[in-house]
């Protein structure tokens, strides 16, 4: 399949996963609570649901990696990585800054990813050698002439494990720590893509977690890499960071200050 026919699948695919997840919204959701304790809602299982029913209509023959079903077709070269809802305490809490992850990789490498957020309507879609598109407009990540200038954000200290809080407050004291966002998943990366935050940093994600965001990134001009400043892809360990400007990617990994190896 070409790119083009790709990016209209992809965004079908956000289309029939928003449909599901609109009606719940706000309503009185029952969730359970998964083997790691996160919590999963009907609108998580059933805007999978409606997309693998899409790919599997559609491209029959690509694997499919999802977060609430698991993998099919693992040994295809080309993949679909989906997080129906990423984001899941937000949806559930009302707040519409949750989203829905689709990526597509190619070798284990990300080529096309979308983030969207079904509520308020916002779309950023990226695709390997293209710009960065919100609701169809390109969009670019801003300069940050220092650390110290930089509006820092990461969904919440409860989920570093071990030391890489530490090395996550480290790098949070050299940034504009006024500005530190707590909370936000997915859509952080979006307002990165669109000039509005400097830096993501997190660690413990999964492939579909973070899968998505690196074409929407790097298409608006940043840079994504893990802890050690090394591209993302299906066998990387989950520590991530998003920066806005790539020219202040050594001062963020000098800040996470990690000399040792995450495995």
């Amino acid at each position: 399949m070409s790119l083009t026919s790709d990016l209209i699948l992809a965004n079908r695919l956000a289309d029939a996963a928003g449909e599901v997840i609109r009606p719940l919204f706000r309503t009185a959701v029952t969730h359970e609570a998964k083997a790691d304790a996160s919590p999963v809602t009907e609108a998580d299982r059933g805007a999978e649901a409606a997309m693998r029913r899409l790919l599997d209509a559609e491209a029959p023959r690509d694997g499919i990696i999802g977060e609430e079903y698991g993998a099919e077709r693992a040994d295809a070269s080309r993949q679909w990585v989906l997080d129906p809802i990423d984001g899941t305490v937000s949806f559930m809490a009302g707040r519409p800054i949750f989203g829905t992850l689709i990526a597509l990789l190619q070798d284990g490498w990300p080529v096309l990813g979308i983030i969207d957020q079904p509520i308020n309507g916002e779309r950023w879609v990226g695709a390997l050698g293209q710009p960065t598109l919100f609701n169809g407009k390109p969009v670019r990540t801003r300069t940050c002439r220092e650390l110290a200038d930089a509006t820092l954000a990461t969904t919440g200290p409860q989920y570093f494990a071990d030391h890489d809080a530490e090395h996550f407050m480290s790098l949070a004291a050299k940034t504009a720590h006024k500005r530190l966002i707590f909370g936000g998943d997915c859509y952080n990366y979006g307002l990165l893509a669109s000039g509005h935050v400097d830096l993501v940093v997190e660690a413990g994600l999964k492939l579909h977690d973070y899968a998505a965001l690196v074409p929407v990134v790097e298409g608006a001009g940043g840079t994504m890499c893990d802890w050690n400043g090394d591209p993302l892809n299906a066998d990387s360990a989950g520590h991530v960071i998003a920066l806005g400007d790539p020219a202040r990617l050594e001062d963020v990994i000098e800040g996470l200050a990690c000399h040792h190896d995450h495995d």
